[in-house]
């Protein structure tokens, strides 16, 4: 079985945040990990070259594979900011109607701007998904 490509790095988290070109996304990047390290209780580090994840636990997958996955993270995109809420949203159903402008995938949450959900409600959805995972998978 292969390795997954995308694995922790030592790369510095509050470099690569502040070499986001758009000081609103950088800004709204640097609240993001804040709530994810409140969420998680773990300091965020680099897992490949543009994923800021938070947390580290053992994923078992249907194929019987197993990786170290982050807990939660999230990733500036071209087009929006990608939160990995890793237990899946279809669980937070209630959550995403009261978010705001958001789309979704199955375990990413696309956002443009912070200033277009209510930061409240986004924080409950991580804190509740990080709750789940590691009540679920456990954490290191």
């Amino acid at each position: 079985m292969s390795e997954p490509k995308t694995k922790i790095t030592g790369a510095s988290v509050a470099r690569f945040i502040s070499t986001i070109p758009n000081p609103e996304i950088r800004n709204d990047c640097r609240i993001v990990a804040e709530i994810m390290e409140t969420a998680t209780k773990a300091k965020p580090r680099m897992w490949g070259t543009n994923i800021v994840g938070f947390g580290e636990h053992r994923s078992v997958y249907s194929s019987g594979r197993e990786a170290n996955w982050m807990i939660t993270g999230f990733s500036p995109r071209k087009q929006s900011i990608t939160l990995y809420i890793m237990d899946g949203l279809e669980r937070h159903h209630v959550l995403l109607t009261q978010l705001g402008a958001h789309a979704c995938g199955k375990t990413c949450l696309y956002i443009k701007r912070l200033s277009d959900v209510r930061l409240s409600i986004l924080k409950d959805l991580v804190k509740s998904s990080v709750e789940q995972r590691i009540k679920t998978n456990g954490s290191s």
